[in-house]
């Protein structure tokens, strides 16, 4: 009955069966990428909130080295450059956020374009039917009742297949958006505790070398 429904859809049956897996492919690789436990690396989190002086930073390099993703990426972009000024310090977190802000919404404007074309691809599947009805009419004329009501289920399917696909579609897209957006505030919380700390322990550096001469 499906394999029928979906002949009797036309051409654009096909493209929005590709729009389907490609909304489906995405969804799931998202679900499994974004998870809070996988990216916000407790060790990490730990090791920052524990660092009490200079000497505690090899310690959080090695834990941050021992692990990979965005937060880890942008937590070693801060250590490394620990020796430099403060602004430029959160100017190497900043860009190496930028780029991981990309990595978590990967593959996300896919499927908010697929949550925008699928009912416009079904609205043309319609048309494109309800043309090849009025062709029929032209030729058969209006006493084939069966015939055109056949012809107007075929047309109004696609749009029925595209709001399928664009309503879930849309509402995994905003799901995903809020989830990356809620993972990079927080990524942004614990970077901001790691300046903080390191912008500390600069401004103890003077104090300290006045206090030895």
């Amino acid at each position: 009955m499906g394999w029928e429904l979906f002949q009797q859809g036309g051409l654009v049956m096909y493209p929005l069966l590709v729009c389907s897996v490609l909304a489906l492919g995405i969804s799931l690789e998202r679900a499994f990428s974004l998870r809070r436990r996988r990216i916000i690396r407790p060790e990490i989190v730990s090791v920052i909130q524990n660092i009490k002086g200079p000497e505690d930073i090899g310690l959080a390099q090695s834990v941050a080295n021992q692990h990979e993703g965005p937060f880890a990426q942008v937590i070693r972009a801060g250590l490394d450059s620990r020796h430099l000024p403060v602004d430029e310090i959160r100017e190497s977190i900043l860009d190496q956020g930028r780029q991981e802000a990309g990595v978590l919404q990967k593959g996300l404007v896919v499927l908010e374009t697929v949550a925008g074309i699928s009912p416009l691809m079904g609205l043309l599947g319609t048309v494109l039917g309800m043309i090849k009805v009025f062709q029929e009419i032209s030729e058969v004329g209006i006493g084939r009742g069966n015939l055109l009501a056949g012809g107007i289920a075929e047309a109004i399917l696609t749009t029925a297949a595209g709001l399928f696909i664009a309503i879930p579609s849309l509402v995994l897209y905003n799901y995903f958006s809020s989830k990356s957006e809620g993972i990079i505030l927080e990524i942004e919380k614990h970077a901001n505790a790691l300046v903080k700390k390191l912008r500390g322990f600069k401004d103890a550096e003077p104090a300290a070398g006045s206090g030895e001469g």
